[in-house]
């Protein structure tokens, strides 16, 4: 098929946001008479390819969810007792409606631009303090990726915290599977050993600079840990505990047990398992270790009028900051998901989640008590919710017939299952489960089982107040966790509102008809370790995702497990090390960088100990080819690969990138090709056709999945066929596979992957690329329509730019005017800033992306003209920079409805800066400027108790 004979799908239209008439005017423009016209001076002929993506033609809405149900209904939904960190959960429909299917919250940006922030950030710092409150720790993070990921993030801590001269990490042999496997993982590049202990024997300290303790065990199994604890700190190590937090209602918290650091996972607060993401991991730890605590953390601060206002603090983009010294790659987290565990904390109290964790243990009580009436033994004398039973070899018996009345069991081993219980379990599970294993030993279940009291272990049982702020204590009818969240969005600014022009982020539109189906219980209630039977909808729908990835990518085969762009990175330079080593070439340490490279890549490097060299890019911001000879020449024969964004972090297609590849690939090396401005290549170019070996894909950039206020992302990993074997494995598909686990749940993320399955199924190879098309034509059109107000830094040859454009301010610094300030300024205009300051200092990185109207570019457009008339009335002497809009903005309604207006400008110029056409739409930020410095001088992360209150 031709590329003209394909047919664009209904919803192309409904996706790409300008018209065929306004993308002739857009052209017109440009002095160009198509689309293909724009492209040719644009992709570089080397790497252009004009053959049909190998994808199905693009579908309507309703045929796309039609098909994606059929898919779904081969999923069989049981009731999922498995545990081993994922649990059945109750998200009430307040939150589900209001927050996680409302576009105010899903299609938020990462709050780095805190005044339009302020409702998120809220929430995330009530979500620390719910945290810091449970574990009894000094502060929290605003989360992380995952439990297995957080309990190895912390590992890193506790490394750094010695200096790195300890090498023997101590794990107890009772952690869940899966975080033993991703610690193992990301030990063995750094040298750290990882020892699995018994906690009920003797440890030996020597050398060990931490240990890692489940709490509750796996199987369910209650320890004391003081004296463990006290023994390590004796002996000059960490103590880490995973906990679970629906457990630390009732149980004494580990803070007060001599925990140094505390991860775990949120996901049973109200969070959808999601066949094992996304959830919200969390983190904790002491004061003395807050500086190098990684993730995002909220601080709350002051704004200009001295008000209280949250913001980002600290080291919440480390990894940008120390790069290949960076302790983590992190530079996302699960605010999505974050904010939903924290509002059903806020739903329900301290004293209704505790209802819920009584009852939850008195059920797993009643259940452990009938089994012991059956002649069965139970191995976990104290335990919360989860517990071990002989089966005296009856394990698969008893599972199958589990299933058969739609619940799963855990198989522990040949002679165990663990039952975990959870708040969507009643006494009718008992009965059922009860009956099971009557039948099972052919007895007769003639009685309902009654069983008092409860099989804490007494030590540990019991805990002082917590939470009683009052956030925890006000929302707790539905009338009034409505309009909580209602208030919170609408202090932000998101999508729904107007275009978020941040270049390499991709802020493009997340439809309805994508988000639909992460909703259905097909897909949002199967456990990540259920039984292959019963999840293979999501198998058919995986296999078909990868392989749409693999033919817009080309590349031969696709991981989908990492679950961020960072695990990504991680997984796909992990690939390229085994590689090497598979072939007895462990010398090959050195990874190339260029020089304008995001923080992450060298931060993922050095993680998978690889020795950075940085490639300098000459003023056009492309590699230096002289330079890269020169680097190849220095490393001969050490070579292992180099990081590459393409188009360039410039925002250019550079000419010279298969000149790149080819000289790389003659001294042996790898390439990996960035996957983050992959909007600006679908359909018209294949990484793994024109030199790359591997690229991770950004699915909440490219492929639709949205931002939801800093995560959930996707970061999938694709790879050349030589590189196929070393994909990250999982415990789950067979022993050879752990050492490659980089997520916990074997699919990472796998309840939004429905959302990239519709993106790619509506629009077809046409629609993806026509959308790759009008993105760089929407870039163009606003990158010429800025040329003669702004300069632009950087484009390809022909005077053109790829998907984004830079936007040099720094020549405004003269007289005052920062970025800082355009950004701030364009608040008041009802947008979001671009990127500030990335990948050059003092300038404005702006991505329209192809779902945004001419109508909405324009707007922007006029409103950055604005900006530089003003800015030119400060370098005109017509009034001073301390004085002009810029400095003060943004302007909030307090601000301007003071009696006394002494500015040397209208409000009305402050407020409605285009006129009054601006009225029924406008924004209003809800702070000024917020103070940074402040909040870092006076760090406040959790909010504090009701006492100090009163």
């Amino acid at each position: 098929m031709s590329p003209k004979d394909q047919k664009l799908s209904p919803f192309v239209s409904r996706h790409i946001g300008p018209s065929d008439s306004d993308i002739a005017e857009m052209l017109e423009d440009l002095n160009l008479d198509s689309l293909e016209a724009l492209i040719q001076k644009v992709v570089p002929s080397s790497i252009f390819d004009d053959k049909p993506l190998a994808l199905p033609d693009g579908c309507t809405e309703e045929q796309g969810l039609n098909e994606l149900k059929a898919l779904a209904v081969k999923n069989k939904v049981k009731k999922s007792l498995i545990g081993q960190g994922y649990y059945g959960t109750n998200t009430p429909a307040v939150i589900v409606r209001n927050l996680l299917e409302n576009p105010a919250w899903y299609t938020a940006y990462t709050p780095y631009q805190p005044e339009i922030s302020q409702g998120r950030l809220e929430a995330l710092f009530y979500f620390q303090t719910m945290i810091t409150e449970l574990t009894a720790m000094d502060i929290a993070n605003a989360s992380l990726l995952d439990e297995g990921t957080a309990a190895a993030e912390a590992m890193a801590m506790c490394w750094k915290s010695v200096k790195q001269k300890k090498q023997r990490f101590l794990v107890a042999s009772d952690c869940h599977p899966q975080t033993i496997n991703i610690l193992q993982t990301r030990a063995e590049p750094l040298g750290i050993t990882i020892e699995l202990t018994d906690v009920d024997e003797t440890i030996n300290w020597e050398d060990a600079f931490g240990i890692l303790l489940q709490y509750p065990a796996t199987d369910g199994a209650l320890h004391d840990y003081s004296e463990l604890a006290k023994a390590a700190h004796d002996a000059g190590s960490q103590v880490v505990f995973a906990a679970d937090l629906l457990a630390l209602t009732l149980l004494k918290p580990p803070g007060e047990m001599g925990a140094d650091i505390v991860i775990g996972n949120s996901q049973r607060f109200g969070v959808p398992l999601g066949f094992g993401g996304p959830h919200a991991a969390f983190m904790s730890t002491t004061n003395k270790l807050k500086r190098i605590m990684p993730g995002r953390l909220i601080g709350l601060s002051i704004d200009a009028a001295g008000q209280p206002a949250y913001r980002l603090a600290l080291q919440t983009r480390e990894q940008h900051i120390r790069r290949e010294k960076a302790t983590s790659n992190i530079c996302t987290a699960q605010a999505l998901l974050a904010n939903i565990a924290v509002m059903y904390a806020c739903y329900h109290g301290p004293e209704g989640l505790q209802e819920i964790a009584k009852n939850t243990h008195q059920l797993a009580t009643k259940m452990a008590g009938g089994l012991e009436l059956l002649g069965y033994t139970i191995v976990t004398s104290t335990f919360f919710d989860t517990f071990k039973v002989v089966t005296g070899g009856a394990t698969e018996a008893l599972i199958e017939r589990a299933a058969s009345t739609g619940y799963n069991l855990r198989k522990f081993d040949d002679q165990h299952v663990v039952i975990a219980f959870d708040e969507t379990c009643d006494d009718s599970t008992v009965q059922v489960l009860l009956r099971c294993f009557a039948e099972t030993v052919g007895k007769e279940l003639t009685t309902e089982v009654i069983c008092e009291g409860n099989r804490l272990l007494e030590s540990v049982n019991g805990r002082q107040p917590f939470m009683t702020q009052a956030v925890f204590t006000q929302y707790h009818s539905e009338t009034e966790m409505m309009r909580y969240l209602r208030r919170l969005a609408d202090k932000d600014l998101a999508l729904d509102r107007a275009m978020i022009p941040l270049g390499s982020c991709t802020m493009k539109l997340n439809s309805a008809a994508e988000m639909m189906p992460i909703s259905w219980p097909e897909f949002a209630q199967i456990h990540p370790f259920a039984p292959a039977d019963q999840y293979q909808g999501y198998q058919l729908m995986i296999e078909q995702l990868e392989s749409w990835l693999c033919a817009c990518t080309g590349y031969a085969a696709v991981s989908l497990q990492p679950n961020a762009g960072s695990q990504g990175e991680y997984a796909g330079l992990l690939a390229i090390k085994r590689y090497y080593e598979s072939r007895g070439e462990s010398q090959r340490d050195i990874c190339l960088i260029p020089g304008s490279a995001h923080g992450t890549n060298p931060a993922s490097a050095q993680m998978c100990k690889l020795k950075v060299v940085v490639v300098s890019c000459d003023e056009q911001g492309n590699i230096d080819i002289d330079d890269l000879r020169s680097k190849l020449n220095q490393h001969v024969d050490k070579v292992a690969a180099i990081m590459v964004t393409y188009p360039s972090t410039h925002g250019v297609f550079e000419e010279n990138i298969v000149e790149v590849c080819d000289l790389v690939h003659a001294a042996g090396g790898q390439v990996y090709i960035d996957g983050a401005n992959l909007n600006a290549l679908v359909g018209l170019a294949s990484p793994g056709h024109f030199g790359g070996d591997v690229s991770h894909l950004n699915l909440h950039k490219t492929f639709a999945i949205p931002h939801g206020g800093g995560g959930p992302g996707v970061g999938p990993v694709a790879v050349a066929s030589h590189l196929a074997s070393h994909l990250p494995g999982h415990r789950v598909w067979g022993s050879d596979k752990t050492l490659g686990v980089v997520s916990s749940a074997p699919w990472g993320s796998a309840g939004i992957l429905p959302i990239s399955w519709m993106y790619i199924r509506m629009m077809g190879a046409a629609g993806l690329k026509k959308t790759t098309q009008v993105a760089i034509l929407n870039a163009n059109y606003i990158a010429k329509k800025m040329s003669s107000h702004y300069p632009i830094l950087y484009t390809g040859e022909a005077g053109f730019v790829a998907h984004e454009c830079i936007v040099d301010t720094r020549g405004f610094k003269e007289v005052g005017v920062t970025v800082d300030d355009i950004a701030k300024r364009l608040m008041d205009f009802g947008f979001h800033a671009p990127t500030m300051s990335f990948p050059v200092p003092g300038t404005l990185m702006i991505e329209p992306t192809e779902s945004e109207s001419k109508l909405e570019l324009d707007r922007f457009c006029e409103a950055m003209i604005a900006i530089r008339k003003e800015i030119q009335d400060v370098i005109d002497g017509k009034i001073s920079h301390a004085q002009s809009p810029l400095a003060q903005a943004p302007h909030t309604a307090e601000a301007l409805l003071v009696e006394q207006w002494d500015q040397p400008y209208s409000r009305q110029q402050a407020a409605f800066p285009l006129g009054s056409n601006e009225t029924s739409a406008k924004y209003w930020p809800p702070v000024g400027r917020v103070d940074n410095a402040h909040g870092d001088r006076n760090l406040i992360c959790a909010c504090p108790p009701l006492e100090d209150y009163r």
